[in-house]
């Protein structure tokens, strides 16, 4: 019966003169996830909607979690089209739709909401929300109208032709990806990082990676799962570029030359002049990371202090004020969950000190970072140089 989605959209209301900037934007976004979909559709907007038209037969569970994947869609409505604008007509095919959609009506509650945009229609919307009421409580008795809580919507719109639509499936919402400019994430096998891409991917952000990797003390399969959650992360925001380091040498430095109890946070700031490195020569303007305050040593303020210290960029933490059991939600909501618990670590998690300090100075980490002399630059510009890059396409 669905020939076609009617996609709402929220925020985008608000941007004034450029809100075509962003209505383009999120039409070019559902014509790359409709791509994908087996089927022809035709993506267009009109008077601040945007309309996805079925030319061919198609999979419609398959175009609706398309549809849920796209930032910038608040509601997904599976639409009935008619060309044919006859009253009489239209009050017939509003009982059918209706019989079709809910065969199990007995108690159903409902209400009406007309909207003529074409004001040269005969009936106003009052008249129409009246009519269509009386001719449904005709057609199946059992149903019941409730003006102020009802189980159905049924919504009737006189444009240039007519919508029907009673159907409402939540979109992901957020702004369309790209129209806020592009940002390096620091990407592990962990649970936050991947969150904290999908988290900045939503508020229209492109994001490109970087995995610092330290073989042979972590293995191919740490790798491979970073990929994979880059992929999954992907089917959200579009291809991802993930910049694979080889992180052992410089890893092997701070180990040897600084205080054990100061490595996750050295660490960290060379990861950080890496990720700013790559990040400049992308173009991005900032790094995102998937810190939480106190969720770990390495993430209290004194050491994101630290690490930001090294920064001229600004550092994005979307998950900052996160507890562990919203990111797993949100982990379990973008299916990235089973991929982070596999048991394949880091470099990160195995060079962590029994009693890493918590309250670092930047002047003293600073002080301590001049034992590793020049050969640590060296060995940045190496990792640079050869670095991997991997493109992430779900």
């Amino acid at each position: 019966m669905f020939q076609a989605f009617l996609l709402k959209y929220g925020e985008i209301f608000l941007k004034g003169k450029n809100r075509y900037i962003f209505e383009d934007a999120l039409v070019e976004q559902v014509r790359i996830a409709m791509d994908k979909v087996d089927g022809e559709f035709d993506v267009h907007k009109n008077l601040g909607r945007v309309y996805v038209e079925a030319k061919s037969d198609f999979d419609y569970d398959e175009a609706v979690d398309a549809l849920k994947r796209i930032f910038g869609v608040m509601t997904i409505c599976p639409v009935l089209i008619l060309e044919k604008d006859d009253f009489e007509y239209l009050k017939e095919e509003v009982v059918k739709y209706f019989g079709e959609t809910y065969p199990n009506r007995d108690g159903l509650t409902f209400k009406v909401f007309c909207k003529r945009a074409r004001k040269n229609y005969p009936l106003n919307s009052m008249e129409m929300n009246m009519a269509f009421g009386e001719v449904l409580l005709n057609a199946y008795p059992e149903l019941k109208v409730d003006v102020h809580k009802p189980e159905v919507e049924l919504h009737v719109e006189i444009r240039e032709r007519i919508y029907i639509y009673s159907i409402l499936i939540p979109g992901p919402g957020g702004m369309p990806v790209g129209t806020a400019g592009k940002a390096m994430v620091l990407l592990s096998g962990g649970l936050d990082s991947p969150v904290a891409a999908y988290m900045m991917a939503k508020r229209g952000v492109k994001v490109e990676a970087v995995y610092f990797h330290a073989p042979p003390y972590t293995s191919e399969r740490a790798k491979q799962k970073v990929v994979d959650l880059a992929r999954i992360v992907s089917r959200y925001c579009g291809p991802i570029k993930l910049h694979v380091i080889n992180f052992t040498d410089i890893q092997m430095s701070i180990y040897e030359k600084c205080p054990h109890d100061e490595l996750t946070v050295i660490m960290r700031r060379y990861m950080m002049r890496i990720a700013q490195a790559i990040a400049e020569e992308d173009e991005c303007l900032g790094l995102v990371t998937g810190e939480s305050v106190g969720q770990v040593a390495s993430q209290t303020m004194y050491s994101m202090a630290c690490t930001d210290d090294v920064c001229h960029m600004p550092v994005y933490r979307p998950l900052v004020a996160f507890d562990k059991v919203e990111i797993i939600d949100i982990a379990e909501q973008i299916d990235t969950y089973e991929t982070s618990i596999l048991p394949f670590e880091d470099c990160c998690t195995i060079f962590v000190a029994k009693h890493p300090v918590t309250k670092p100075k930047v002047s003293v980490i600073a002080h301590h970072e001049e034992r590793l002399g020049e050969d640590i630059d060296a060995m940045v510009k190496k990792a640079l140089d050869e670095r991997e890059i991997v493109e992430c396409v779900y």
